[in-house]
């Protein structure tokens, strides 16, 4: 049994034995390795020369990459990717890339080379954003762009963004990410505060998108639901807007989006927003399975 599994992994200490692993042709892994994941095609790496040979073969990380990946590229200096096989750009597209002065992020998901993109609230349209008795921006690690808008009072209530960008073929989910209350740190402890916090019990905010191709969606949300109770303060919350399509004829999509509360018989405030992510419908379910970000 030992010497069987010996002979599988081209292990022969020797002794003239039947086939093995590495008597596999490379070309015929490379066929097998491309209906698995990314991190699975370096977890098969291990196994022995054939199969590190064809985990790194750029024909194999060629079909993992998304179909617009050159204009992912296009947003990196040329020298940090001329000279990069097919898998390290994939790992290289895989973190962040930075936009339109650093507001925009895009990138690709490790496991299904789908792209992902969010917009921080510093890339939108914010009604008041200039008027310090309104907002304030707060400077935080709990933002991938670490600063979020907070609202301390306001009327008329309204975030508004745009974003045209070569998007692969495919449903995409748009959402936003909001966290009630104002928080901070003190002795190392995660602290919240709520005193701005009020009127999003009294009227639902108004969600919308629509797409330069004429699709739209729209919904509503009371942000403090009075069943709730304190459940829905203190923590992060995505809420989804809605899901749009990317036809394989479309070489750019236009996306808007916007948040309101526009009822001027009441006040809202004490309200942080993050930003908007847009994200492959797939990868959307994946992560939904994960816990709150408290």
């Amino acid at each position: 049994m030992g010497s069987s599994f010996s002979n599988l992994n081209g292990d022969s200490n020797g002794l003239a034995t039947g086939p093995s692993l590495g008597d596999i042709p490379e070309s015929c892994v490379a066929c097998v390795i491309l209906h698995l994941t990314p991190p699975e095609i370096c977890n098969l790496a291990r196994l022995n020369r054939a199969f590190r040979g064809a985990a790194s073969s750029d024909s194999v990380w060629e079909k993992k990459l998304p179909s617009n990946y050159h204009d992912l590229l296009v947003l990196l200096p040329p020298e940090r990717y001329q000279s990069l096989s097919k898998k390290d750009i994939f790992a290289l597209l895989s973190r962040p890339i930075p936009f339109d002065d650093g507001n925009k992020e895009v990138w690709i998901d490790k496991l299904t080379g789908r792209v992902c993109m969010a917009i921080s609230a510093r890339g939108m349209a914010i009604t008041g954003i200039e008027d310090r008795r309104y907002w304030n921006w707060i400077a935080t690690d709990e933002s991938r762009f670490h600063v979020v808008a907070y609202l301390q009072q306001i009327w008329w209530f309204e975030v508004d963004g745009i974003v045209r960008f070569n998007l692969p073929p495919g449903v995409y989910c748009l959402s936003f990410k909001i966290h009630l209350g104002r928080f901070s740190k003190r002795l190392g402890r995660r602290v919240c505060h709520f005193e701005h916090t009020h009127g999003w019990d009294l009227k639902p905010v108004r969600f919308s998108l629509s797409t330069s191709d004429g699709q739209e969606a729209s919904c509503e949300y009371y942000l403090a639901d009075k069943e709730m109770g304190e459940g829905g303060r203190g923590y992060w919350r995505e809420y989804k807007v809605g899901e749009f399509v990317v036809g394989c004829s479309e070489t750019s999509t236009e996306v808007r989006w916007s948040m309101k509360q526009i009822d001027c018989t009441h006040s809202k405030g004490g309200i942080c927003v993050d930003s908007v992510f847009i994200i492959p419908i797939e990868v959307k379910r994946r992560k939904r399975r994960k816990p709150a970000v408290k």
